[in-house]
């Protein structure tokens, strides 16, 4: 089945998908994942990292107010998703299910905190990057478009990084810096990688190409 989607239909489509990867992600950042001795990172880094590759791919095709707008949505979207988990631990649990409610607890119990500390991270790091975004974007003329991906991105996931890790694991983990530092690199090695994702997604069209060629 081939997707024939006009350039509404795209934009919904990048909403849903940055809501869900941005739920997703507070669900996942309950679980540390190891590589080696250093490298301790929570397993929502991955999913987070596409939200800032999709604010940036509707800030260069819709411009700087509906990437703002995206933010807020997702914003609502969390809160909307925190709530519902929290509902659903007070749900009475059926008696032949009563080990579902530790398992239940055990992955979603820390969401309270994970989710404040996700919001805090997400409202700081999203806005700076929108802002760091336009403004590279004015300073080079539209032209460069690796610059502003990069530069805004990589910024603003330090910043995320340093709030989000700070909030949800101070006091929990031995030391704050390692993981502050070890998830940023590896933030900053996606970031990298997605930069063809960013040029594919906001290549002009045939029709937009025309539409600027004749104004």
């Amino acid at each position: 089945m081939k997707l024939n989607l006009n350039k509404s239909e795209l934009l919904v489509l990048l909403n849903v998908i940055f809501a869900t990867a941005l739920v997703i992600a507070n669900v996942l950042a309950g679980k540390l994942v190891a590589f080696g001795e250093y490298i301790v990172i929570p397993a929502a880094v991955i999913t987070y990292a596409f939200t800032f590759l999709i604010t940036d791919i509707i800030h260069e095709k819709y411009g700087h107010e509906t990437a703002k707008r995206t933010i807020i949505f997702g914003f609502l979207a969390q809160i909307f998703a925190s709530t519902m988990i929290v509902l659903g631990g007070f749900l009475p649990v059926a008696p032949f299910a009563q080990e579902s409610q530790a398992a239940y607890e055990t992955l979603l119990g820390q969401n309270y905190r994970f989710a404040f500390a996700s919001m805090a991270a997400y409202l700081g790091s999203q806005f700076f990057d929108v802002y760091v975004f336009k403004k590279l974007k004015e300073k080079t003329k539209a032209k460069k478009k690796w610059l502003r991906n990069n530069v805004s991105t990589a910024s603003s996931q330090f910043v995320d990084t340093t709030i989000f890790i700070t909030i949800a694991f101070a006091g929990t983990v031995p030391n704050l810096w390692i993981m502050i530092v070890s998830q940023y690199a590896v933030k900053l090695v996606i970031a990298l990688i997605d930069t063809p994702i960013f040029y594919l997604l906001t290549r002009r069209s045939s029709e937009e190409q025309e539409n600027r060629q004749a104004s």
